[in-house]
């Protein structure tokens, strides 16, 4: 199965939307997916199959940390908004690799302190994904912070600079 993986492009956006809508229950607007591609192009990957069509993606931005004291100097830190991977492309290492992916493009593009996201408290393979494989660590529980009321885990990631 040949899969490439690239950064995303504008007239990729119906294909994410598409991989989203089939995948997840918080599904995004074309403006959202135009702002993050437009913003922050070196963030946001796609996973395409021979064809050429979007069989995974990830959107992410970067933000700045509004947790620190007033009198120290924000940190910017890339957030993944949305990742998503259709079912027969699953098991592929396609989720782990649009997520390094995207990590090094916020760590060298944008010196990112560190990588966030949120996640269903359910969501065992997501979970599994983000803690075991990536290292990523919870930072707190956010209480009904999805539509249907589940919680959600934000957790992050410390990124090493780079200069690359």
């Amino acid at each position: 199965m040949s899969i490439n993986i690239r950064q995303a492009r504008p007239e990729d956006m119906l294909g994410m939307q598409a991989c989203n809508l089939q995948n997840l229950p918080e599904n995004y607007t074309m403006r959202m997916y135009s702002y993050h591609i437009l913003t922050w192009p070196q963030l946001s990957f796609v996973a395409e199959d021979a064809k050429g069509r979007v069989v995974g993606y990830i959107l992410a931005k970067m933000e700045e940390d509004d947790e620190q004291e007033p009198h120290t100097a924000f940190a910017p830190y890339g957030h993944v908004t949305s990742i998503s991977v259709l079912r027969p492309y699953r098991r592929l290492g396609l989720a782990k690799t649009l997520m390094l992916q995207s990590q090094y493009a916020m760590a060298t593009a944008y010196r990112a302190a560190f990588c966030s996201l949120h996640v269903r408290k359910s969501n065992r393979a997501a979970l599994g994904l983000y803690r075991d494989t990536l290292g990523f660590e919870v930072h707190k529980v956010e209480a009904g912070y999805y539509a249907d009321g589940e919680d959600a885990l934000a957790m992050r990631l410390t990124l090493s600079p780079r200069d690359d």
